[in-house]
């Protein structure tokens, strides 16, 4: 299995999300293969100046060497994507013929601007000390840099898109650290629509979500997948199944808990060995 981590600056734990995966993997009998994202831990290269096809032909790269190594058998290497990574994985799957599987982990059905916008709503309904117009204002400046990007805006319009709306609570978290290259790269994946992957996706598909997840719509993301997978253009080959873990977040955690339950890799590696 080749582990391809989530969003921003993710080297090979992917956080901590990664190591037990790994560990419960490794256990199961699997070979394993997770890797630093361009310009992070170990790689060269800038993720931000990439695109998320370049980051998919990264993962079939990663899946290639692994299935050169002597004690793996190739036919049987495929991937695993976190969050972006699913929208990766879909995508470098979608460019072979040879993909036994793909399993996805908390990504999306719906676009990155999407996305963001469903995570940015729930972090402002957190933040007891803003009102409902507070919560607008925020999202309306969210939606008018998603068109300003749709027009291709410059870093520096965006900058005073958001000082013309007086830099309103709540949209640190999400653009704190924007910079000129990031707003690049944003803008390259905001549109990205992972249907077109689905519908034309070749292998079996297991899409794991948490119940409880704050960051992805999870409810519009089973509509996409499931009016995929009951699309005449999907292959006959392409079966999918959906394990939604109630009460549980963006990593599959249960509330209080520091990694997944055991629950959670017993249903992957079962799935797996089926496959």
């Amino acid at each position: 299995m080749v582990l391809v981590g989530g969003s921003g600056p993710t080297d090979r734990d992917n956080d901590s999300f990664f190591p037990p995966l790994r560990r419960h993997l490794l256990d199961a009998g699997f070979a394993v293969l997770s890797y630093d994202k361009r310009g992070v831990g170990g790689s060269s290269g800038d993720w931000r100046s990439a695109t998320l096809t370049d980051l998919a032909a990264d993962a079939n790269t990663a899946v290639r060497f692994l299935r050169s190594q002597p004690e793996v058998r190739p036919e049987a290497v495929g991937l695993f994507g976190h969050s972006e990574g699913g929208w990766v994985v879909l995508s470098a799957a979608t460019a072979r013929d040879d993909m036994p599987w793909v399993v996805t982990n908390s990504c999306p059905g719906v676009s990155p601007a999407v996305q963001e916008r469903y995570a940015l709503s729930h972090h402002l309904r957190k933040r007891q000390a803003l009102d409902r117009s507070d919560i607008a204002h925020t999202l309306d400046l969210y939606d008018r840099l998603i068109e300003a990007g749709r027009h291709d805006a410059d870093f520096a319009t965006a900058m005073r898109l958001v000082d013309a709306a007086g830099r309103p609570p709540g949209l640190a978290s999400h653009w704190a650290d924007l910079d000129e290259r990031l707003w690049e790269f944003l803008k390259r994946k905001q549109d990205h629509d992972p249907t077109e992957d689905l519908l034309t996706l070749r292998c079996p598909h297991l899409a794991f979500f948490g119940g409880a997840d704050q960051l992805v719509p999870v409810a519009d993301s089973l509509r996409v997948l499931g009016a995929c997978v009951c699309h005449g253009a999907r292959a006959h080959s392409a079966t999918l199944t959906v394990e939604v873990l109630p009460g549980a977040d963006h990593r599959l955690r249960l509330p209080n808990a520091a990694e997944p339950p055991p629950t959670y890799f017993g249903t992957l590696t079962h799935w797996l060995h089926r496959h």
